[in-house]
Order: structure tokens, then sequence, then C-alpha cells
């Protein structure tokens, strides 16, 4: 009996079925592996510290601060995930096909961004290393960012790490859950707040947008994805209805943990926010658990830290692909992300700034350069439908992603001199 031709096996319906379910799995994989990038991206040392500093600042007023960021993240990653699936191509490049050299401009603000975002991922494992060990947040900082070379260089020990971070990751939830019941936040007037702020503060917003979906996160999920080959317009509806449900999730996280933290602050704690050992979090969340909470969530925000130590320098790296095409695998792009940590580590050793200002500016400078790509996409969205590989895009997503880009624009405008203070004397 000879063997199938392609057309005999598309047209047995048994075939068709098992090929539909490894296409269907396979997609699913790729989804999910993406979300789950962007899910870390968002929530790392870096929102950690900015949402305890913030809460301590604001208290339930920094509540409104977070719905709106939702709101924006919402805007922004459906219509980047959406043009970069649809278009099967990396930002860089869609961007150039779009606008010349527009590429170049958003891979050195990716870099410039990731660079910011790294120097502050170290300083948050100094943190974790200095809750977890009580060792001096410089010397942990350097013993992350060393660890963060080695495991991204031996293959096996980062697929260890990916374990460790989900048991840690998990870890994380309970606990925040457990601080937010035991420290009884004020929930009523965290709700009133969350739609009528009784303080408004649009550097804190630019500041936990710039931290949740800022920088190389913008489309760290979206290049994910790219990798699984299901690329296209007809994979549109799927992959929204996954980035929508990511967000949410983690929108969700972060009012958790404001609550937990809102908590310790009703209840009368004061929290160090400017000294070289500041931890914000950490020091709430060792006030309702005492020591050996202190020392878990030292372990769990130093984990953490390591994690996006090495996801910002690899995924900034890729972004210099867009000036050579060496940068898209192989040394090179190795080569580029050590160096990326090596470069992000001297310049974190080399400053005074405490390392909980620094997680909170990055946040903010990430802020402050979002409005620019998005600009381009926008421009993409409403003119260059052509290289979506459709004429159709909902209208709503266009009008919702231009509503936040110009409300990024006038934040960023009105931000740059809070956001820049946080440098020079903490948030």
């Amino acid at each position: 009996m000879s063997e199938q031709s392609p057309t005999d096996a598309q047209t047995d319906p048994e075939t068709a079925a098992k090929l539909a379910a490894v296409k269907k799995r396979v997609g699913r994989s790729a989804v999910i592996g993406a979300i789950f990038l962007m899910a870390t991206s968002a929530i790392g040392p870096g929102f950690i510290t900015q949402t305890a500093t913030f809460t301590a600042s604001m208290g339930a007023a920094f509540a409104f601060a977070i719905l709106v960021s939702v709101l924006i993240d919402i805007a922004v990653q459906l219509n980047v995930w959406r043009m970069i699936t649809s278009s099967g191509k990396r930002a860089g490049e869609l961007a150039n096909s779009a606008i010349p050299f527009s590429g170049h401009v958003i891979a050195i603000l990716v870099v410039i961004g990731g660079l910011a975002f790294n120097i502050g991922n170290i300083a948050g494992g100094g943190l974790g290393l200095n809750a977890l060990l009580g060792i001096d947040p410089k010397i942990g900082g350097l013993l992350t960012a060393a660890l963060a070379i080695v495991i991204f260089l031996i293959k096996k020990a980062g697929k260890v790490m990916d374990i460790v971070l989900v048991v840690l990751g998990i870890g994380m939830i309970v606990m925040t859950v457990v601080v937010a019941i035991i420290a009884q936040p004020p929930v009523g007037d965290a709700l009133r707040q969350t739609i009528v702020p009784d303080e408004l503060n649009f550097a804190t917003i630019t500041t936990i947008v710039g931290g949740t979906v800022g920088g190389y996160i913008t489309y760290s999920g979206a290049h994910r994805y790219l990798a699984s080959g299901h690329t296209g317009p007809e994979y549109a509806g799927p992959v929204m209805r996954a980035a929508a449900n990511g967000i949410i999730i983690t929108g969700i996280m972060r009012y958790v943990l404001f609550l937990a933290i809102l908590g310790v602050v009703a209840s009368g704690v004061a929290l160090d926010l400017s000294s070289q050992a500041a931890n914000p979090a950490g020091q709430a969340f060792g006030s309702v658990l005492g020591e050996a909470g202190l020392r878990i969530f030292g372990a769990i925000f130093w984990a953490a830290a390591l994690s996006s130590v090495i996801g910002a320098a690899y995924t900034s790296a890729t972004f210099l692909s867009s000036f050579h095409k060496r940068f898209l695998g192989g040394w090179s792009l190795q080569i580029a992300t050590v160096a990326f940590i090596v470069v992000s580590l001297i310049v974190y050793l080399s400053i005074g700034t405490a390392p909980a200002a620094i997680l909170v500016f990055v946040g903010g400078f990430n802020g402050l350069i979002l409005p620019i790509g998005l600009t381009v996409f926008m421009y993409i969205g409403w003119f260059r439908r052509d290289l979506l590989g459709t004429k159709k895009y909902p209208l709503v997503l266009l009008i919702a992603g231009t509503l936040v880009t110009l409300l990024t624009w006038y934040m960023g405008i009105v931000s740059v001199g809070p956001i820049f203070a946080f440098l020079g004397t903490g948030a």
C-alpha cells in the first residue's frame, strides 16, 4: 500500500484532526510562554518596590494609579501584540518598514531603557540578599550579576532556575495574600480612591506604567510569540484574549500587593524609603510575618531580581539585530548579553543612589520613553495596515491606543522633573 500524499492526508478526517490538535497544542504553548514572559517581566523587583514606596507616601490614593496603569497596559499590549504577531515582524523591523530608521530609534530607546532596568534589577538583587543574609547591598548586587552571567551561559542552570522561580513565585503570591489578610487594610477607602482619589500624581502613574509595560517589556511577550511561527492576522483573536487575561491577572496581583502594604502603613508602621539598605516592601512583610517572613521575602525578591537581570539583558540585546543580523543569535548575542550585565553592574557600583530609589527611577525613566514607540505603532495602525497582512483593524483598539499615547506624552512631559528627583532624594 502506497504512502498517502499530502492531499490525501488533508482529506483524511482522522489525520486532519490529529494535525489540528497538534497545531492547537503548539499554539497554546507559545501563547502561554509569551504571557508568562510578559507577566514575569511586569511583576519584578522594580514593581514591588515602586508599589511599596508609593503606597507608603500616598496611602490609599495610590489605588487610582494602579487602576490607570492596568487600563494603559491593556491598550498598549493589545495593540503591540496584535501588530507584531499579525505582521510576523519584530518591533524594530516593523517600524522600519513603516517609517525608515524609526526601528533604529526604538531599538536605541529599548537598549537605554533596558540598561536602566538592569541597573535597577541588580540593585534589587542586592536588596534581596541584604534581606535574606544581611550582607551589604553593593556586594549583593555584585554576586547577583555574577550568578546571572553563569546561569545565562549554562543552559541546564537556566532550566533549574525556571523551576525555582515558579515555586518562589507561588510562594510570593501566598505570602502577599497572607499579609493582606493579617494587615487588615482599609478596603473601603481603597475602593473609593480607586475611582475618586484624594491625590493625583502623574509621576507615580508614569513610573508604575513604565515599570510594568515600559522599555523592553512592551515588546517581550509579542517577540516571544513570534518564535512559535504561528503568526498572521488569523491568530489575532486568541492572542489578544490571552494577552488581556495575562494583564488582568497581573493587575489583580498588583492590587493585592498594594492592599498588603496599605494595611501595614495604615497600622502606623513607618517604612524606610531612602537609606542605602531601604527595602520598603521587605520591611512591610517583616512587620507582619516577623524575621522569618523577612528572610523568605528576601529569597523571593532576590530570585525575581536575578531572573529579571537575565531577561532584561537578553531581550534588550536582541534589539541590536536592528543594526546587524549577527545579533539574531549565536555567540554575538551571548557576548552582547553578558556585556549588558557587566555594564549595568559597573554603573550600579559606581553611583551612590540608594537601591530602592534606583528601582523607582528606572520605572519612571522607561515610562518617559514609552510614548515614542507607541506613536510609531499608532501610525502603523492608522496609515500602514498593509504591513499587518490585512486591511481591517479594530477601530476601538486604535482609538484606545491613540488616547493612551497622548496621555503618556502628557504624563511624561509633566513628570520629567519629579522622576529624575527620585535619584537624588529617594521617593
